[in-house]
């Protein structure tokens, strides 16, 4: 309801007015400014609104700001009607403009959308679980939280620089109570970093593609960013290869055996070490995909896809003393845990007890790996072999291969395994292998 026009240059007018005693709205119009108002609510609370009519004659209402006590002053308030009265003379909706970006779609809305495409692509087996609990990760932990109330379409590069000099600095990882990182189901402490910012930044400017490809926005702010602000994810970094070091693990380990340690998990790190194995490819190896004849392993799926992965002679001979002596169940696994038909669970737990006892400081598991890729270096072999050995996805010599790893695969699989083998037991303790039995 109206209420006629007042001074409202003065502030101590706008001050004075009361809700109406009737209920409902009251507005008290400027004496100067045509359409320029404070509105009162029942509540008291008042804010600055602008009454006019839009190109098609339309009426409408835009609220300025809050007209309270230290809310927007009378000049502050008149001199922005004025600015939105000469953009409407030019034929803009200053009200409509507000309403389409109250209901533009949010970064966290585009972010779920991407995520229910991708878990249909995993239930039609064109993209892997693993990658979209990846995404998942960090999505909630690092887009959400930091830019996920941001409209699309005003997320512009410098938003996008800022996010990731955030996630670099480890501003969205959630708090570490009693000094400790908060773990994730997967293990791990989720903290930020230059990993983490390039990956998240591949994920969101692919996610933003999408808004592009949808018509939603114009251009993709991610690309945008300038080439020296994008972050890159740094080449993995091998641990040097040290026989000494590796022979001190060996040495632990039969210690640690002696004194009743689980032999499980001996045999599991032993493993991991002499094929390169991903820990989780290791744990949960079976029976059924590991083919002795042909020296290998035939993943029905790994980080990269199905793949065959070569075996050396150290690992098959290890492989044969785990080998039950009745026939193995297709689904048994290579290294079972103390429960019926599960693998080996706790190997991090083993691996931190034979590395204090060894001396190794600052190497997870994942230090097995880098210390197979480094001794296959050492031994002069070339990025592309150490990587089919690895079971990376590179094209080339993995690719030409569908049936049976390459036989030069398999002399650099024998070299590694035996060059780690010796440092773990020492030239001396070398097991005799008889290679009739593995064809």
């Amino acid at each position: 309801m109206a209420k006629g026009n007042r001074k409202l240059s003065d502030s101590r007018v706008v001050n004075a007015l009361r809700p109406d005693p009737a209920g409902g709205d009251i507005t008290v119009f400027d004496d100067r400014i045509a359409g320029l108002g404070v509105r009162v609510k029942p509540s008291g609370k008042k804010s600055w609104v602008l009454k006019y009519r839009n190109k098609h004659g339309e009426q409408r209402r835009y609220t300025i700001g809050d007209a309270g006590k230290g809310g927007m002053a009378p000049g502050d308030a008149r001199e922005l009607a004025g600015a939105l009265k000469v953009d409407i003379s030019k034929g803009k909706d200053p009200s409509a403009e507000r309403r389409t970006e109250r209901n533009a779609q949010t970064v966290a809305e585009l972010c779920d959308q991407y995520l229910e495409s991708r878990e249909a692509m995993v239930a039609a087996g064109t993209f892997k679980a693993s990658t979209l609990a990846m995404d998942k990760s960090r999505i909630e932990r690092h887009v959400k939280p930091l830019i996920g109330k941001k409209h699309v379409k005003a997320l512009t590069a410098r938003d996008i620089e800022t996010f990731l000099r955030d996630v670099r600095a480890g501003k969205s990882a959630p708090a570490k109570p009693d000094g400790q990182g908060a773990k994730r189901k997967r293990g791990g402490v989720t903290e930020g970093g230059a990993g983490v910012a390039a990956r998240t930044y591949s994920m969101l400017r692919t996610i933003l593609q999408r808004a592009v490809t949808d018509g939603a926005i114009e251009k993709n702010p991610a690309t945008s960013l300038e080439k020296a602000a994008r972050p890159k994810d740094a080449p993995m970094k091998r641990l040097p290869f040290v026989a000494e070091t590796v022979s001190a693990l060996g040495k632990a380990m039969r210690e640690a055996e002696a004194e009743g340690e689980n032999k499980a998990g001996l045999q599991a790190i032993r493993f991991l070490l002499l094929t390169g194995f991903r820990r989780m490819e290791g744990l949960t190896l079976q029976w059924e995909i590991v083919d002795r004849a042909g020296r290998c392993v035939r993943f029905k799926d790994t980080k990269t896809g199905a793949q065959f992965r070569p075996l050396g002679r150290a690992a098959l001979d290890l492989l044969g003393q785990l080998q039950p002596k009745a026939p193995a169940k297709p689904k048994g696994p290579v290294f079972p845990g103390p429960g019926k038909g599960g693998h080996f669970v706790g190997l991090p737990k083993v691996w931190a007890r034979i590395a204090k006892r060894a001396g190794i400081e600052g190497v997870s598991l994942h230090g097995l790996r880098h210390w197979f890729a480094s001794a296959a270096t050492e031994l002069g072999y070339s990025d592309l072999i150490v990587g089919a050995l690895l079971g990376h996805a590179k094209k080339g010599i993995t690719g030409r291969y569908a049936t049976a790893p390459d036989p030069a695969l398999l002399v650099a699989a024998d070299a590694v395994s035996r060059k780690l083998a010796e440092a773990l037991d020492g030239p001396s303790e070398a097991k005799v292998v008889n290679l009739a039995q593995y064809g």
